[in-house]
């Protein structure tokens, strides 16, 4: 991923944010790979943050590795006991019924 965005990402697999790559927001993947800057909460199976990447914020998974040079600021917690995918839906899910019931009231 190059450029920047910001807001909630869904990636069923893995998600490379480059050197200019820039995401601020929440993040559901099986892997993240981050060798740019990414500020929020990240939750997937993996996390490696390489030599150029900059982490800030809350991090959900059971295997984070950092490279000589990595940043990393921020907190960690172990992956809940849930598939991050099914995480991911559960979450859109309550976005959904949310979303409806603003548009009710």
């Amino acid at each position: 991923m190059d450029g920047s965005i910001d807001g909630q990402i869904h990636v069923e697999k893995t998600l490379v944010i480059s050197e200019s790559g820039v995401v601020s927001g929440e993040i559901f993947a099986q892997h993240v790979i981050v060798n740019g800057a990414f500020e929020g909460t990240c939750h997937a199976d993996k996390i490696e943050i390489l030599n150029k990447g900059q982490v800030t914020g809350s991090l959900y998974s059971d295997d984070l590795s950092i490279e000589q040079g990595g940043r990393f600021n921020g907190v960690t917690y172990p992956a809940s006991g849930e598939n991050i995918a099914q995480l991911a839906q559960i979450t859109e899910l309550k976005e959904v019924k949310e979303a409806k019931s603003i548009a009710k009231g």
